[in-house]
């Protein structure tokens, strides 16, 4: 099966992750605070998920704060935990009549209480859900979720369920989180930065990768459409041959 979806447009990719950089710097430059680059940021957040709706993508994952991200000071922790506390409360009800499934990865044990419940609400709310998956990186790392799995697996051979040669790459991706979703197709990071900062390292193995100066801020339709379209006009072999591929249909 084709791990496309084709449209209108050209190719267009079922499963988009996207690391949304750049808030702090949208700020700065604009002398405010760093919280207010996150406050905007929340705008282009609904931007994407409006459009990817619109255009049919089945799923959306955002990468909203890596587990790395606690070594940040204290304040702008505490502002992006509030923030995102505020904007979940605010967003859900929209998104629940936009038939968006939502759904968290990650440590989230690390949240308040008070997060963690609404977290799980959202979850719940929106669970039967058959439009977009959105799922929301929090507390993530591609390395946590990579050893997570590994006990997962760990721990069926030390009851006695599974045996070490039965561990292929199926059962393991199948511990791993988004193992329910398409394979991820086309990574955005934002921002100018050119690196993966640990995230979905399994998942990507063979995604395309889109870089942008754009600060995440400034990230609207018109740029998400860019990356769609410089996604679609590149080949994927997957480690094959172009011409094996095509001549496969």
């Amino acid at each position: 099966m084709d791990r496309s979806l084709k449209s209108a447009n050209g190719v267009l990719p079922r499963h988009i992750a996207i690391i949304m950089d750049g808030n702090g710097r949208w700020a700065e430059r604009r002398h405010l605070p760093r919280i207010a680059g996150h406050r905007a940021g929340t705008e282009s957040v609904k931007s994407a998920v409006q459009t990817c709706a619109e255009k049919g993508v089945a799923a959306l994952t955002l990468f909203a704060f890596s587990s790395e991200n606690w070594t940040r000071p204290a304040r702008e922790v505490t502002q992006l935990m509030e923030l995102f506390l505020s904007a979940l409360q605010k967003e859900i009800e929209e998104l629940h009549r936009n038939r968006v499934r939502l759904a968290f990865i990650g440590e989230r044990r690390a949240f308040s209480d008070k997060l963690q419940q609404q977290m799980r609400a959202a979850e719940e709310l929106t669970s039967a859900n058959t439009g977009l998956r959105l799922t929301i990186a929090a507390n993530y790392g591609g390395q946590w979720d990579i050893v997570q799995a590994a006990q997962q697996l760990a721990l069926r051979v030390e009851q006695g369920t599974l045996r070490t040669d039965q561990i292929d790459r199926a059962l393991f991706e199948s511990c791993l989180c988004l193992s329910a979703l398409p394979a991820v197709d086309l990574f955005i990071r934002t921002g100018g930065e050119q690196r993966i900062s640990n995230f979905l390292l399994w998942q990507i193995a063979y995604t395309e990768l889109y870089f942008t100066g754009t600060l995440w801020p400034d990230f609207g339709a018109s740029a998400l459409q860019e990356a769609l379209d410089a996604y679609a006009a590149r080949q994927r072999r997957f480690g094959g041959l172009a011409a094996a591929r095509q001549a496969q249909g």
